[in-house]
């Protein structure tokens, strides 16, 4: 998130930053719901207004799974399980039919409870094999619509540049300085 709002005015900390540990359960059923658990328990414990977000892969052929379960999909929380599942469930799917879409959801939460949430999403494909040792999670095999390199291939720049998290971020610009003016 500090990467990625750089050029805002903002004046990021984290909670390692103020000596707070939190494990916060990820036990909601959309991305709404996760990042607002994470939001509002960093809000209470720091006193500050607090970001956190939520993110996941949805695989049309899939009906839409991983989902919100994304970093959970295999059961474990490994990225070469998560992907190698992916795989073998889309062995059998024909390439125009494996669109996919990573989604974020920021939540903006105030120590007086009120919340906000801002979007953003990445459309693409799901390759048959891993390209790039870049970034994380499904990276390797989500080629971004209209690129030729996966997400996993491209310069941390250009991924920021179109990546859900980094439109959801942008997205919640607005939403972070209209709430922190009042």
């Amino acid at each position: 998130m500090r990467q990625l709002l750089s050029g805002s005015a903002l004046l990021l900390v984290t909670p390692a930053d103020l000596g707070i540990s939190l494990d916060v359960d990820e036990t909601g059923d959309t991305y709404e719901e996760n990042a607002a658990l994470k939001a509002i328990a960093f809000a209470r414990a720091s006193r500050l207004p607090s970001l956190a977000d939520d993110s996941g892969l949805e695989v049309d052929a899939l009906a839409g799974a991983p989902g919100v379960r994304s970093a959970r999909y295999a059961g474990t929380r490994s990225d070469k399980d998560n992907v190698d599942l992916l795989l073998k469930n889309l062995q059998a799917t024909p390439e125009p039919e494996r669109t996919a879409r990573f989604i974020c959801v920021v939540a903006l939460a105030l120590p007086s409870g009120e919340i906000q949430y801002a979007r953003g999403q990445c459309e693409g494909k799901i390759e048959t094999e891993r390209r790039g040792d870049g970034g994380f999670g499904y990276d390797p095999v989500f080629l971004p619509e209209g690129r030729t390199l996966t997400m996993a291939q491209l310069p941390p720049e250009e991924k920021n540049g179109l990546s859900h998290r980094g439109r959801a971020l942008r997205n919640s610009l607005p939403i972070i300085e209209r709430l922190l003016k009042n």
